[in-house]
């Protein structure tokens, strides 16, 4: 047992190529290794056997404790010795850190599934696989116990040679691995059709796939087996045909997603499903049409002809997502993406993504400021409401004063006075803000998904000023709309009206002071949530609705209050003044004016009103656009929305135990991939006579 290693060997020297869970400097990591230290503390919390000052783990300490693998009481001792082998390089029953640290390695090969299955019948790891050894394991599992295999076959020979002394390589031995279980499906076959005729029943049928190919049966097939063949023999062509299209049924998916361009609720007749299948060498129109038959009984014998991908998946054995390989694949793809987001596509592509999300921004404003536009009016009068020595009687004491009023005078509807203009305005506005902040973002956004916080605030602002275009004749007309209500007029005011009124030019009276509080409102707002976001996210970096509502709401807040002064001065430029009431050649003349009447406080009129109503509709708003992004994904090369990854993360496919770090990530998917993948079934309980 070597202990003193100065580099640790993942595989037998033998072996072509050596493990790494870290790819080099210049390439990506996809399964980060373990901190030595850490995991050599991990190592001891398990070992339980000390020899001359060294800790060593037992076969049961590494299988059943560590691993948590044949947990029962009375498990299988050869099968965890078995298991625990391929760890034990030195073969002298205990497990050293070394072997336990070069075994963390190999399994963030992206083979390591193979090389599991290699190292379990290289017993004594020769970096060969004799005949001896292919023969004891495989005496060993509950597949041969029921359906011998003939060890005499052709097949042995033109593998190990007429006199079984060939030894067998790593690659020579993945390929002789895949193909043993469909020689032993064959002689199973074989053995079965005693009159040499071709056929078996349904029932010997039943047997051999549930014994030699129950990894490749989903449940509703092996629920089905005998019923889909009715009373008929199963021919040879059949047989073959059927273990064919279940050891296919990825490729069955691909040939659905091409033929139905991935609308996966489509569906497909068979004759459109051959003419896809063509293309495939690999699938013959016998598998079809067994794959249609499934399909009739699934359907309870409608006999529609159809095929949609829910009937695949119902066919589909393997959860390829929790395989070893397909988990670090995804790993991979999602650091790649990571990293090149935004990298290399044209102005063509960029153009496509920004109107997409003016689009869906379009719709999420129109949503969000529908939502609280009661209060967008309450807040309008108030700040309207002069209080100094020109004018009379206070119409409204407070916000919920002035709420009151207008529903008693003004019916219900009286609170959404102007909102047909404020839906024409605030789609585009909020639209344009959105995705001019996205497109800044974007920019100064870098391969390691990190912006700093001056390049936030820039993005905000310039969403803020790229508004106003469409924020100040809107906030113009909307808010001669809502004051309206206050006058005794015998014709009612529409918004036609109010822009005649106005000009166009009279459509921007006020627009420095709407610069003066969107360009600080963004600024704040954009920074603030996007850090709110990550606040509430959990810990794999997902943002629910729940929290998207709360970070977008909460950080309307500060944005809101500060922005309330030159909301103020906006709001006075451009109501138009009545009888008394002083009126304001600019915004230095209006703060000035206001100050010198009215006080500082009055700068702060409405500001619980603002930011009841921007909080909550920008909390509306932004919530909207961003499941709209998730419903709705168009995927133009860029980054993801922070947070919203809808499918389970790495973390979630890998097993709970915080112990399992490193390439132990990936340990219990690679174990049950031995047996999922290969049909490799070890005896997990101790037989009658070894417990006798």
């Amino acid at each position: 047992m070597s202990s003193n290693a100065n580099s640790v060997q993942l595989r037998s020297p033998f072996l072509p190529f050596s493990a790494q869970c870290e790819a080099s400097s210049k390439s990506i990591q996809f399964i980060k290794r373990a901190d030595k230290d850490t995991l050599k503390s991990i190592f001891l919390k398990y070992a339980s056997v000390e020899s001359n000052g060294e800790f060593f783990m037992t076969p049961n300490d590494f299988i059943r404790r560590f691993l948590g693998l044949l947990p029962q009481q009375n498990y299988n001792e050869d099968t965890v010795k078995l298991l625990a082998n391929v760890v034990d390089t030195t073969k002298d029953g205990l497990i050293s850190f070394v072997e336990f640290q070069a075994f963390e390695a190999l399994l963030c090969a992206p083979d390591s599934i193979f090389v599991l299955a290699f190292q379990l019948f290289d017993t004594n790891s020769s970096g060969y696989v004799t005949f001896d050894e292919f023969q004891d394991v495989l005496q060993r599992t509950e597949l041969q116990q029921h359906i011998p295999f003939n060890f005499n076959s052709k097949f042995i020979l033109l593998h190990f040679g007429k006199n079984k002394q060939r030894n067998v390589s790593y690659t020579e031995f993945t390929q002789l691995l895949h193909d043993f279980y469909e020689e032993h499906a064959l002689q199973a076959f074989s053995s079965f059709d005693k009159a040499n005729e071709g056929f078996i029943s349904p029932l010997e049928f039943y047997d051999i796939m549930t014994s030699l190919k129950s990894h490749l049966l989903s449940d509703f097939v092996k629920e089905n087996l005998v019923a889909a063949l009715g009373m008929k023999q199963v021919s040879y062509p059949y047989f073959v045909a059927f273990i064919s299209l279940l050891n296919s049924m990825e490729l069955v998916k691909q040939i659905y997603s091409s033929a139905t361009k991935d609308d996966l609720d489509m569906e497909l007749t068979k004759e459109e499903m051959l003419r896809e299948a063509q293309k495939y060498t690999q699938i013959t129109p016998m598998e079809i049409d067994i794959l249609f038959h499934l399909v009739d009984i699934r359907r309870h014998q409608s006999q529609s002809g159809r095929i949609k991908y829910t009937d695949i998946l119902a066919m589909t054995p393997l959860d390829l997502e929790k395989l070893p390989f397909r988990i670090q694949a995804k790993a991979l793809q999602e650091k790649i993406h990571e990293q090149y987001a935004g990298h290399g596509r044209g102005i063509f592509i960029q153009v496509l993504e920004s109107v997409y999300r003016f689009g869906l921004g379009s719709v999420a404003g129109a949503i969000g400021a529908t939502t609280v536009y009661p209060i967008d009016l309450v807040k309008t009068r108030l700040q309207n409401q002069r209080s100094g020595s020109y004018v009379g009687e206070l119409m409204y004491k407070n916000s919920f004063d002035c709420f009151k009023k207008v529903i008693r005078h003004e019916g219900f509807f009286g609170l959404y006075r102007g909102l047909a203009p404020q839906l024409v305005g605030v789609a585009p506005e909020k639209a344009i803000k959105l995705t001019v902040n996205d497109f800044i973002r974007d920019k100064f956004t870098s391969k390691s998904g990190q912006i700093p916080l001056w390049a936030e605030i820039l993005a905000g602002g310039c969403a803020g000023g790229s508004q106003v275009m469409f924020t100040n004749p809107l906030e113009i007309v909307k808010i001669r709309l809502q004051v309206a209500g206050e006058l005794a007029l015998s014709k009612r005011i529409g918004a036609v009206t109010v822009i005649k009124d106005l000009g166009f030019f009279g459509l921007y009276k006020g627009s420095r002071a709407c610069f003066l509080r969107d360009i600080p409102f963004s600024a704040i707002y954009f920074p603030c949530y996007a850090h709110m976001k990550k606040l509430t996210a959990n810990e794999t970096g997902y943002n629910s609705v729940g929290t998207l509502l709360l970070s977008a709401t909460l950080s309307g807040a500060p944005a809101a209050a500060l922005a309330t002064p030159a909301d103020v001065i906006k709001t006075r430029l451009q109501v138009v003044a009545r009888k008394g009431q002083t009126t304001y050649s600019g915004v230095t003349d209006c703060a000035r004016k206001i100050w010198k009447e009215e006080g500082g406080k009055a700068f702060w009129k409405g500001a619980p009103a603002r930011v009841f109503r921007s909080s909550p509709q920008f909390g509306v708003t932004l919530m909207t656009y961003e499941m709209f992004q998730r419903f709705f994904y168009i995927d133009f090369g860029g980054r993801r929305p922070e947070g919203s990854a809808l499918r389970p993360s790495i973390e979630e496919t890998l097993p709970p135990n915080p112990d399992h770090i490193g390439g132990y990530r990936l340990a219990l998917a690679t174990f049950e991939g031995i047996e999922t993948k290969f049909g490799l079934r070890l005896p997990k309980f101790r037989s009658p006579q070894t417990s006798a």
